[in-house]
């Protein structure tokens, strides 16, 4: 059986990532791409689905037992090279993790270190391609363990020996005080000969400057938060897909959003909906070129005609994501069915339209050099013109019929808004009067439908009488000012209805099975509480709102890291995991309660750190990266 979600960690090299348990299991893991298929699938699965573990002997191996957790884990500071140690009664032992940033093929390397005594080991590799299906064809020669199944090639690099054992590859070794052994895991294609592996030792203190060099960039103020919007940066900049600068919204799929139901989904993807928060959370951390990427990405990602744009798009802007279902795979904690590709990428959202517009808008603020995207923008401007009339599948992604959802409205008037700043701040050209126009009539419409007089809250959607979280952008937006009686009315509303055990929920899912089609609960949708943690500070309420926020932290597991959810039933962590909306929403709110003075000071040092930003990809990095560190094996 996996871990709890928040007994995991991540490594990654801007490509993909892979998920390390606190009992030194790698569980999941899509190699080449965040979008491929995993080789190893146990977080979905049990161990047949394929796995790599590497912990102290005495450990029970999987099967045979409750395993050994790590007395102690960490992240090397303002990296992603995880450490995880154990302590047994003949010693200590520390397992380093890291993803090297590829050359040309992802590899993983794990460093064994004894940090005292004398430790026997335990190595179980269970590589299972096609997500935790396939068996490969595994063989060894001088040393080099390769697996391989069709068009993949897992390649095994160590000089420990290995063995076979119950269609496993197993080693039993022994450290001493002072001693390390690495282990390299590379993916390559299978018609291609296996590149030579890297010096273990070497890639661990590469990498860590690597990401190091990468942090020293930010501009986040010094105070009680940095640690914290730190590591969501961290995390952020590890779910970016380096090659064309898209952002995914997790790492995983069908990681349930309520233990054992079927909300359970495929996150592998980069959604529009993030675009604006995203854009403002990288920018208020300092890193303006991760920032120009996610904005380059969104632009060639919505290229085209407007009445074909998706709600979301695979990390190189793939349109086609269609849906399955895994049978072979029994599901996180029993939770069916697990699902690959996401079917949500055919619905009309009009929410995005505004978020686009939004973003473009906030990096023309942002002072990043414009794109020519103002005509692509026109072009978008003219759908919403007509577009915004129709009822949409909504922000949630709902399953069920198409309503006019409140939340889609206001991001409709929020693309004609963004417009007229645009028109007004910048001087660009376009139909001013008309699209003030269509902005005062959404405005109106949004008021007099989707606002309920007698509850004094704005609903789910035209007459309907259900709350829903996403009304708390009113006020984020600008629609209508903080203090309105109709935003604080609706504040208390959620706060009566959505506010469970101290935490949000999108909206009430047990009693809206009509809406999207599902029943059953589901946790508390992070980014939600922090939106009301920022509605309490845009009403005055500051205490609450700081309350919120560290409530909020108190949820991030041992390493800094949150998925999407928290069920305060079962007081765990659920969802897919890590989740870079609720990240992306973390930094932002640090940004809100911290006050924009602080850190429009540090931005103001952008000039200076560009000129000593370093590339993790740069051609330095890849000269120093000195391989043939096994010089006793041959590539073949």
């Amino acid at each position: 059986m996996p871990l709890r979600i928040e007994d995991y960690g991540v490594i990654g090299d801007t490509h993909t990532t892979a998920l390390v348990g606190r009992d030194g299991s790698i569980d999941w893991c899509c190699l080449p791409r965040f979008d491929s298929a995993a080789c190893f699938a146990a977080l979905l699965g049990d161990e047949r689905n394929g796995y790599w573990r590497i912990a102290p002997a005495e450990s029970p191996r999987p099967g045979h037992g409750a395993p050994m957790m790590a007395t102690k884990r960490q992240y090397r500071k303002d990296s992603l090279v995880l450490e995880t140690e154990f302590t047994v009664s003949s010693g200590t032992v520390r397992i380093i993790d890291c993803m090297p940033f590829r050359e040309t093929h992802p590899e993983i390397v794990r460093l064994v270190e004894c940090v005292r005594g004398r430790v026997d080991m335990r190595m179980d590799l269970v590589v299972r391609l096609g997500y935790g299906r396939v068996e490969p064809w595994v063989h060894k020669v001088d040393g080099l363990l390769t697996a391989i199944s069709g068009p993949d090639a897992i390649a095994l690099w160590s000089r420990v020996p290995t063995r076979g054992e119950n269609m496993a590859t197993v080693a039993d070794f022994t450290v001493s005080e002072g001693e390390s052994l690495p282990f390299v895991l590379s993916w390559h294609p299978s018609n291609e000969a296996s590149p030579r592996p890297v010096d273990g030792h070497y890639s661990v203190d590469d990498t860590t400057t690597s990401w190091q060099d990468w942090s020293a960039q930010s501009t986040v103020p010094e105070g009680p938060w940095r640690d914290a919007v730190m590591r969501s940066a961290i995390t952020l900049k590890a779910l970016t897909f380096a090659p064309t600068g898209g952002i995914v919204a997790a790492p995983t799929t069908s990681l349930p959003e309520a233990l054992g139901g079927g909300r359970n989904w495929d996150y592998r993807y980069c959604w529009l909906r993030d675009a604006t928060l995203t854009l403002s959370s990288l920018m208020a951390a300092g890193f303006q070129e991760e920032a120009a990427a996610w904005r380059d990405w969104l632009l060639r990602a919505v290229a085209g005609d407007p009445s074909q744009l998706q709600i979301m798009y695979g990390p190189a802007g793939e349109r086609e994501l269609p849906e399955y279902e895994l049978p072979w795979l029994s599901g996180y904690e029993g939770s069916l069915p697990v699902r690959v590709g996401n079917a949500a990428a055919g619905q009309y959202q009009l929410d995005v339209y505004g978020e686009v517009m939004s973003a473009l808008h906030e990096s023309r603020r942002g002072g990043l050099a414009d794109a020519p995207a103002w005509d692509l923008e026109r072009v978008l401007l003219d759908f919403v013109e007509d577009g915004w009339r129709e009822p949409d599948d909504g922000i949630w992604e709902v399953r069920g019929p198409r309503r006019h959802f409140t939340h889609s409205k206001v991001m409709a008037w929020v693309a004609m808004d963004r417009a007229i700043q645009d028109v007004e701040l910048f001087g660009l050209p376009g139909p001013v009067d008309r699209w003030r126009k269509t902005r005062s009539e959404i405005h109106a419409q949004v008021l007099e439908k989707g606002y309920d007089p007698e509850r004094n809250t704005f609903t789910q959607y035209y007459g309907s009488k259900e709350l829903d979280a996403s009304t708390l952008m009113i006020p984020m937006v600008g629609f209508l000012p903080p203090k309105d009686k109709r935003v604080v009315g609706t504040l208390a509303a959620i706060e009566q209805d959505l506010l469970h055990d101290g935490f949000v929920l999108r909206y009430d899912a047990e009693s809206s099975s009509d809406v999207d089609g599902l029943t059953g609960r589901e946790g508390a949708f992070l980014a939600c509480s922090f939106w009301l943690a920022d509605n309490y500070e845009l009403v005055g309420r500051r205490d609450d709102a700081v309350a919120m926020f560290e409530r909020l932290l108190a949820l991030r597991n041992d390493l800094g890291l949150l998925s999407e959810e928290y069920d305060p039933v079962a007081r765990r962590q659920v969802g897919n995991f890590p989740q870079a909306f609720s990240h992306i929403s973390l930094i932002n709110t640090a940004v809100n309660l911290s006050g924009s003075e602080a850190w429009a000071q540090g931005m103001s040092h952008r000039a200076r750190l560009a000129g000593h930003r370093m590339d993790l990809r740069s051609p330095d990095r890849r000269r120093r990266r000195n391989r043939g560190a096994f010089p006793h094996l041959r590539a073949h």
